[in-house]
């Protein structure tokens, strides 16, 4: 019996090592270990007065419309403030991310900033990503709403900047790409007045409305409170924004005093740890080692999930996840030791029976059917090819992703609803990547049904092209039922016209790659989530019937 013994506390050993590799302690959080409990009970008691005090904490979200430039002010970021940067989009973790150049999921760090803690998180800017922006904005006390000082807030600017005036935020505006040559500093009050304009428009109050403006070229590496194309050496960095970052936005409202409770926002798989829960600690502080639960509200009430400990302690310094001994309220930490709750549910001390509100999405617009491949050529490409596998793996998704439903259908079908097309399209290939192999139908629009009358939905569809094409595009666009509601020229772009319009969902369905051909491949197309509006067909059927009608008793008559 010694063998096996011996053998399995090596096995135990090594894999206690292998798995601290994972994660890094910095020295500012290495800690001392002594014997006695009333030791124990003090250092607890300063790392709440050092490590947890709400007043140093920053939680901040970076919100813009697509290719503004939020993750390269990320890396600008991080790197103003010590943090090891081992490429360009270094918040980009995803491999589609790095090569489409775009971010899909949202992801939070952290940032010492003269003796504050900054939480930054960067959000997408597609529209169809946007399920990602909502979940996370209300992690934040404050937003930075990057703006490019060229093209101007567009439609997603729109859509992101609504759901943080309606969490009550005070943005930050910061007009990215000034070192351009088209851009001026009349450009810039110009975008600064249409920004001013939407803030109105959406409702926001005399304090929101009162926001700073900075201006900054992020890929340079600079910011300034004041317009100039190219600052003097000595201030040739970030230091700006991030003062300007602890001075407006305020911290936490916390109270450590109070029962722990964490609303979970994110949420990771881990092959050692298991479900690694990440949120915004409401109120409290959580050691490791500490007993907890999850809960969810049901219509009958809160409903106990799972009863366990925290095993880990986790929190993302730069590009690094490093380990904590304890939290407090208002801070961003991820955690590791259960394995039911998900995106959603509350977290909190056995002795708590309240849940946190969740977040309230938008619907989702298109749906496709998810089904086995049973093709002539099935099995070739993949090796997971049965309904299960492919219903496990779309739980998952709908599990981390609460923009997804998936609902089960006949004859090991299912069907998964999103935002978009290029969304479900993502998904496809991340499961393809991943050894799957599936059919899919094509996309369709979802309707909805109040009060006897079928609802659509209706998107803000923004437009860049040449001149030469403009009639074309409008042309196509007037089939599929779209109004123009504004039209100009692109500010420092000779020969370009931008194009504002509100179209139904079912007509952009497979225009994407009309609109390339049509344009061939110079123009711009941007699409965000507008309202739902009764479907026209059943609107007018009343009258299109009686214009038949009396057309064909002319006729008759004739």
């Amino acid at each position: 019996m010694a063998g096996p013994l011996l053998l399995r506390s090596l096995f135990s050993a090594s894999s206690r090592k292998s798995l601290s590799s994972h994660l890094v302690r910095p020295p500012c959080l290495s800690r001392g270990f002594t014997a006695g409990p009333a030791s124990a009970a003090a250092a607890a008691a300063t790392d709440a007065k050092v490590f947890l005090e709400p007043s140093r904490l920053r939680n901040v979200a970076v919100i813009a419309h697509v290719d503004h430039g939020k993750t390269t002010l990320m890396d600008r970021l991080l790197r103003q403030c010590g943090a090891d940067i081992p490429h360009e989009r270094a918040m980009d973790s995803i491999s589609l991310e790095r090569e489409r150049g775009i971010t899909i999921a949202s992801k939070v760090t952290s940032i010492s900033w003269k003796e504050n803690e900054l939480n930054m998180v960067d959000t997408p800017g597609h529209a169809d990503f946007g399920g990602e922006v909502e979940r996370v904005v209300g992690m934040v006390e404050g937003a930075v709403l990057v703006v490019d000082a060229g093209e101007g807030p567009l439609a997603q600017t729109k859509f992101v900047l609504a759901k943080a005036l309606n969490y009550g935020l005070r943005p930050i505006l910061l007009l990215n790409k000034v070192d351009r040559p088209s851009v001026s500093e009349e450009r810039c009050d110009e975008v600064e007045s249409l920004v001013f304009d939407l803030f109105a428009n959406l409702g926001a109050t005399e304090e929101q409305l009162d926001f700073p403006v900075l201006y900054a070229s992020a890929k340079e590496g600079w910011a300034s409170s004041t317009f100039t194309k190219d600052p003097p050496a000595d201030v040739k960095n970030m230091s700006q924004l991030l003062d300007a970052i602890v001075r407006h936005v305020p911290p936490p409202k916390a109270n450590l005093d109070a029962p722990f409770q964490m609303l979970v926002s994110m949420m990771e798989k881990d092959y050692y740890l298991g479900r690694i829960l990440t949120g915004r600690v409401s109120s409290g502080i959580i050691h490791v080692g500490d007993r907890i639960h999850g809960l969810r509200s049901k219509e009958s009430g809160v409903e106990k999930i799972e009863e366990g400990k925290v095993v880990k302690l986790m929190k993302k310094k730069g590009t690094n996840m490093v380990l904590i001994d304890s939290a407090g309220a208002g801070d961003i930490i991820s955690m590791a030791g259960m394995a039911s709750p998900s995106i959603g549910h509350t977290v909190a001390n056995t002795e708590v029976m309240t849940a946190l509100p969740t977040v309230v999405l938008d619907p989702p617009t298109i749906s496709m059917t998810f089904g086995v491949n049973d093709s002539p050529l099935a099995g070739r490409d993949g090796t997971h090819l049965t309904g299960g596998k492919i219903g496990d793996r779309l739980m998952a998704e709908a599990e981390t992703n609460l923009a997804i439903n998936v609902l089960p259908g006949l004859s090991e079908s299912y069907e998964v609803q999103g935002r978009g097309e290029l969304q479900l399209g993502i998904l496809i290939e991340n499961m393809r990547r991943e050894g799957f192999e599936l059919s899919v139908s094509p996309p369709k629009v979802m309707y909805k049904t109040e009060n006897g009358l079928k609802l659509e939905p209706i998107e803000e569809v923004t437009i860049e092209v040449n001149d030469e094409h403009v009639g074309l595009v409008m042309e196509a666009l007037s089939h599929r039922r779209a109004e123009v509601a504004d039209m100009g020229p692109v500010a420092g772009n000779v020969g370009r016209t931008r194009l504002s319009l509100t179209c139904p969902s079912r007509g952009l369905v497979g225009y994407r790659s009309v609109f390339s051909s049509d344009t061939r491949g110079t123009g711009f197309m941007h699409r965000a989530f507008l309202s739902i509006h009764v479907l026209l067909e059943i609107l007018f059927f009343p009258f299109l019937l009686f214009s038949l009608l009396f057309q064909l008793h002319l006729v008759v008559m004739s």
